[in-house]
């Protein structure tokens, strides 16, 4: 497997947009499977059940992003909520990523040129 150099990853709970600047291909995008739909079917059966189902999804929608992860040296994580937290802990716990490089900021919601700026600015500065 080819690895590349930097990878910024703009997210939170249910979107994850990947931009590698130095890739001659389209941008990734993926997308968590816990919509609020499956939340509401879920919480209208029981609360525990739900709260399952966010885990249980939101893992899978982690090991997705994992997975593209593991094919850079130097990964920024970026977006408005905490789910950029949730996922490096969550990457912590795998020995697979302990020589990846991995920078945190918070941003607020912006367009995906705003998003390929702020990963373009942050590799050139670091």
């Amino acid at each position: 497997m080819k690895i590349n150099s930097n990878l910024g990853i703009w997210m939170d709970h249910s979107t994850a947009n990947l931009i590698d600047i130095n890739s001659k291909h389209k941008d990734q995008s993926i997308v968590s499977q816990f919509t609020s739909e499956t939340k509401e079917d879920a919480l209208n059966r029981s609360e525990s059940l739900m709260h399952n189902k966010r885990q249980q999804m939101q893992g899978k929608y982690y090991d997705k992003i994992g997975a593209q992860i593991l094919k850079y040296k130097h990964v920024l994580l970026f977006g408005p909520t905490n789910a950029k937290v949730e996922l490096h802990n969550y990457l912590n716990k795998d020995s697979h990523f302990k020589n990846i490089e991995i920078d945190m900021e918070s941003s607020e919601n912006i367009t995906h040129n705003e998003q390929l700026a702020y990963v373009k600015n942050h590799f050139e500065t670091v």
